[in-house]
């Protein structure tokens, strides 16, 4: 009864390579394959089950669902939970062939799954995701190799008779790399909770509710990944109580070198907290006039109507004057002067020029455009028309243009001139010049 026990929690690995091989040649086989085949279906309608229930239909962010039903975690995590169970079953009835290497290959393809989903939710679009994946399933299929085989006990003891002293402590290697992989599921755990609780909080947020959420997932982020890098450390061994001195110079590094990045970090917090600046607002930053797309702990990322991108430090948010073209009122106030002729028809002019702002749509009518004589020039009367718009998101620049368009075909149809500039040039005469012939004569 204890070894069955055992086995049931630990597959056993491949002692005598032959005979796993002749168990092929059993009939029992054939069950094996069959509860498997049973597992992978029961995993499956779960799986899609599940999906369906909780609307995860098409979730390529999710870390459990994925895309499609195999594309996340949660398949191979059923299958693996499944085929224990089955193991734990046909133990008791039949000798094991199939799942001796199955169970090993699901616990290599939940972990690849995992750790591969979790870092692209996290992560997303990082260059350096991709090599780092690749090293996790080498890894988790290197394992399993030596897991079957039976060579994993092997090699972890050469590994812990492999040692170093550091100070007053013995460190082997057997002890680090063991750590070092805790450490790593740890963080990776962490990343997965933080980037579900990301995903619950900014899902359908707008607005204010949205600078408000983020500001809470940040600071989520910033306390999970906080206490599992405590965890992580602790699970490779290292004493928390000599972090009090790293502690200390950390301050000092922050309280000198570290002052501005400090003060970006914080600057992120309280933008994102008070949210007088909200992901969406239209703002103005030292002559830079854009959309703010991102609001990042450091950093915010602010889109002008070009296309160009300006990444500005949190701090300059706070100390600088910015203009908030969005907090208030969304319309914008804009004018356009032409000159006309001093012969030309005043009224005339100024109903021409009421007509062309009213016909284009973007124009408000309330408060409806003005016109007005704001200028007597050198070349000509100067008009001031003036309109509103309440959507400046979709430029500024195209409906002054169409205005002033409007504008010209509507004064040269009505024969009004647009005056050059004119100079004019007084000649003086020049006085009369005697010849010096001339003037010997004279006296």
């Amino acid at each position: 009864m204890t070894s069955t026990v055992s086995l049931s929690t630990t597959p056993p690995p491949i002692d005598d390579f032959q005979a796993w091989l002749l168990g092929f040649t059993r009939p029992t086989v054939w069950l094996e394959f069959g509860a498997l085949a049973a597992c992978v279906l029961l995993a499956w309608a779960l799986a899609w089950l599940l999906r369906q229930t909780l609307g995860m239909k098409d979730a390529p962010a999710s870390v459990l669902f994925g895309r499609k039903v195999f594309d996340g975690a949660l398949f191979p995590l059923l299958l693996l939970l499944l085929g224990y169970v089955a193991r734990s079953v046909l133990l008791n009835w039949v000798p094991l062939t199939v799942f001796k290497v199955a169970i090993p290959v699901l616990v290599s393809l939940v972990i690849i799954r995992l750790g591969v989903k979790v870092l692209q939710a996290a992560f997303k679009a990082a260059p350096w995701v991709r090599a780092l994946e690749r090293s996790i399933s080498w890894l988790a299929w290197g394992a399993m190799v030596l897991w079957v085989s039976g060579l994993l006990p092997l090699v972890l003891e050469e590994m812990e008779s492999i040692t170093w002293k550091v100070g007053a402590s013995t460190l082997s290697l057997r002890t680090m790399i063991e750590g070092a992989l805790t450490a790593g599921a740890v963080l990776i755990l962490t990343l997965w909770v933080s980037s579900v609780i990301e995903a619950r909080l900014l899902r359908k947020a707008v607005g204010g509710d949205l600078s408000l959420r983020k500001a809470v997932s940040n600071a989520t982020r910033a306390l999970l990944m906080f206490f599992g890098l405590i965890i992580a450390l602790s699970a490779v061994g290292i004493d928390l109580t000599a972090l009090s001195v790293l502690g200390g110079a950390i301050g000092v590094g922050i309280g000198f070198g570290l002052q501005k990045l400090a003060s970006n970090y914080v600057s992120g917090f309280v933008i994102l907290a008070e949210r007088s600046m909200r992901i969406g607002d239209n703002v103005r930053v030292d002559n830079f006039e854009g959309t703010i797309t991102d609001i990042n702990a450091r950093y915010t990322v602010i889109r002008s109507i070009t296309g160009r991108e300006s990444i500005v430090p949190n701090e300059l948010l706070i100390i600088n004057r910015v203009e908030n073209l969005s907090l208030a009122d969304d319309r914008l106030w804009q004018s356009t002067v032409v000159s006309v002729g001093y012969e030309s028809d005043v009224e005339k002019v100024m109903g021409l020029l009421q007509d062309a702002a009213t016909c284009q749509e973007r124009v408000l009518k309330d408060p409806a455009p003005s016109v007005a004589l704001s200028n007597f020039g050198a070349d000509g009367l100067e008009f001031t028309l003036g309109y509103w718009i309440a959507d400046p998101e979709n430029g500024t620049l195209n409906i002054r243009s169409l205005i002033n368009r409007k504008l010209l075909q509507s004064l040269r149809e009505n024969q009004i001139e647009i005056p050059y500039p004119q100079r004019v040039l007084h000649m003086k005469p020049a006085p009369e010049v005697r010849p010096p012939s001339a003037a010997h004569e004279a006296r």
